[in-house]
């Protein structure tokens, strides 16, 4: 048992830790996209996501090179900080939840979907969404380096690139995340969803865990010898979807911002009610939602990066995608069709494609 409470703790020093950085250290102060559900005000944010992050890598260097902690310590407890971000998770979603006011529906409903729309901390000074996507995504990377790390003391005489190349675009895609931070405050999760467990513990337990699941299951195994064009083909897979995914996200948040600014030299074109205006061209003119189609491309290409495609370990994860981005869509559909009605079934003629253009 005394082997077992370390593991089962550090995620929960992880995310102190982050927590704190995220209170101390500098942050620029934006303008967000959700309103106030009291006062109808925009919120405002502190934003410092990226440096708290390699701050926190810094700390995790320094551990490992100075031999305070094995380089694959992580790795060595990833069941019990599995187990340990799976009850912190549990615990913070009950007490977020069981503290808000009644909704007068359903509990376990209320449970997972949430009561609070977007909680604040300390006076505001903390959001506690964009804290909890922050805490995964750092926690989600110290995993993925300490798994990897884990591979190459194992097998260093014939390490897998795969292992390499998984690594390396997985960074990209949390950096890339951070780095786009204020465009986070304008998507679906902000301004649609409440804080239940669905986010409180999917972004402390399965965010940083599962994420990892393609690695977690093959780290141990020594090198596919796995053929060049095989990482190419990830690669370019990869990219293809975070063109999708960031390119459509970066043209809703231009177009929100200034309806009238071309975006990488697309002219907006929109359909209006006279009072509200919904962009229907550029990304978001091949399909309703094609960023989601992004979003299962880079997945796709991650597993392919670990050099074993019949595996059904690292296809977990784009699994996962489509098991939750499509059923997303839907009630997207139907929350879109109650807010703008006409305007809505509009956009449905122009753009008749769900998630993938041409096909469905």
């Amino acid at each position: 048992m005394s082997d077992l409470l370390p593991g089962f703790l550090a995620p929960w020093a992880v995310f102190a830790g982050v927590f704190g950085l995220h209170l101390l250290l500098p942050a620029r102060r934006v303008t967000g996209y959700v309103r106030d559900e009291h006062s109808g005000e925009l919120l405002r944010y502190r934003l410092n996501g990226l440096l708290v992050f390699f701050v926190t890598l810094g700390v995790w260097f320094a551990a490992g090179r100075s031999g305070v902690m094995p380089w694959d310590w992580l790795w060595q407890h990833r069941w019990s900080g599995a187990a340990g971000a799976l009850t912190l998770g549990l615990l913070l979603s009950a007490a977020v939840v069981l503290t808000a006011p009644g909704r007068g529906g359903d509990l376990l409903r209320d449970l997972y979907l949430g009561r609070r729309v977007n909680p604040r901390m300390f006076n505001g000074r903390a959001d506690a969404k964009m804290f909890l996507y922050l805490a995964g995504a750092t926690l989600l990377q110290l995993n993925l380096l300490s798994f990897a790390a884990h591979h190459f003391l194992v097998h260093g005489g014939d390490p897998s690139p795969g292992i390499v190349l998984h690594v390396a675009l997985f960074s990209w895609f949390v950096c890339d995340y951070l780095v786009f931070e204020r465009v986070h405050l304008y998507t679906y999760d902000l301004f649609a969803e409440r804080l239940g467990f669905k986010l409180v513990w999917g972004c402390l337990s399965w965010y940083p865990y599962f994420y990892a699941v393609g690695l977690w299951s093959v780290a141990d195994l020594p090198n596919p010898q796995a053929p060049v064009w095989l990482g190419v083909v990830a690669t370019l897979i990869f990219f293809a979807g975070w063109t999708l995914s960031r390119g459509a996200n970066l043209q809703k948040f231009s177009f929100k911002r200034d309806p009238e600014r071309a975006f990488l030299g697309l002219v907006p074109r929109a359909l209006s009610d006279g009072e509200r205006r919904m962009l229907c061209s550029g990304f978001w003119g091949l399909s309703r939602h094609v960023n989601y189609l992004g979003e299962i491309l880079m997945a796709a290409g991650l597993a392919l990066a670990l050099g074993r495609p019949l595996a059904l370990g690292p296809w977990l994860y784009p699994l996962y995608y489509v098991a939750l981005l499509f059923p997303r869509e839907r009630d997207d559909d139907r929350r879109c069709a109650a807010k703008y009605g006409p305007l809505w079934e509009r956009y449905r003629e122009k753009v008749p494609w769900r998630i993938v253009p041409g096909v469905y």
